[in-house]
């Protein structure tokens, strides 16, 4: 086949997605006081960004240097298993960050634990499930006027998968929009009992409403052209507007271990001492709430 820029760029993004998640993987694995759910939650989201990323790469290099159709439906089952997991620990995230605003006295207790196992299980299970599909033989290769603009998923495969995204996205808005009024009284609380100047609760107001707007205008933006695509596109469309608007889609995957790895303080503090040369797997953190992170 000759070599299409697009696949290289994507095979790029894949290298440095997978870069930046298996930091975070490694570290979140290998340190012992990395045990609590907002942790767990953080580590499957980049364990499903990792493997998106190794995804592309094993995409790419299986399309150009060993083409097989058996090989293509794994490539695309493992990519569609690992950004369906990556949305999903998306969600689980903000449902994590939700309780633990909305039931802060109850929120660290083993009924948290479980339930983040739980939350877990469900995501990888109907993540793997989603990704079986084309392996299954839900796949356009005997008929190709059943094909999506992501061949060989089926059109019927991927307005499913769009639909599932639009939503988890509404609930993600939803939640979202709770976090912000929890916030915003959290903060006047505050201002009222330490006799605060009216102008400081509106700053500190303003920055939370601000983190959260960032985050999900980031997801908004990165998902949605690629989800409208999807229900709106045709097999037969020019492949250029299907690699337009993926290409946004994996940068959610680049952007996701900044806003929600590298911003954590305790894990900063690991990467440091690994720069430093000093790492002990042993060194005291102090947990902090999935709403600061």
């Amino acid at each position: 086949l000759a070599l299409n820029p697009w696949d290289v760029v994507l095979c790029i993004s894949g290298t440095i997605i997978s870069c930046e998640n298996a930091i975070v993987v490694v570290v979140i694995f290998y340190t012992p006081s990395f045990r609590a759910p907002m942790f767990l939650l953080i580590g499957s989201l980049a364990t499903a960004d990792l493997l998106a990323g190794l995804g592309l790469i094993l995409h790419f290099a299986f399309v150009y240097f060993i083409p097989s159709e058996a090989i293509s439906l794994l490539t695309v089952g493992l990519l569609v298993t690992s950004f369906t997991a990556s949305v999903s620990s998306l969600l689980t995230i903000t449902i994590d960050r939700y309780l633990s605003l909305y039931n802060a006295l109850t929120y660290y207790s083993e009924r948290t634990v479980t339930r983040t196992y739980i939350m877990l299980i469900l995501t990888w299970g109907a993540s793997i499930c989603y990704g079986l599909l084309p392996i299954m033989g839900w796949n356009c290769l005997k008929e190709p006027s059943a094909c999506s603009i992501v061949k060989p998923l089926t059109k019927n495969h991927l307005i499913i998968l769009s639909v599932s995204f639009f939503m988890v996205f509404a609930v993600m808005l939803q939640l979202y929009v709770q976090i912000c009024k929890i916030v915003c009284r959290h903060a006047h609380q505050i201002a009222v009992q330490r006799h605060f100047l009216a102008s400081s609760h509106y700053v500190t107001t303003r920055k939370g409403i601000a983190t959260l707007a960032v985050i999900l205008g980031t997801f908004a933006s990165c998902w949605l052209p690629f989800a409208i695509y999807c229900l709106l596109g045709d097999y037969s469309y020019p492949a250029l507007y299907t690699y337009v608007t993926l290409l946004p889609a994996t940068y959610n995957s680049m952007i996701n271990p900044v806003i929600y790895a590298f911003r954590n303080q305790e894990i900063q503090k690991v990467l440091w001492t690994v720069c430093c040369g000093c790492f002990s797997s042993t060194m005291p953190f102090r947990s902090r709430s999935p709403s600061d992170v």
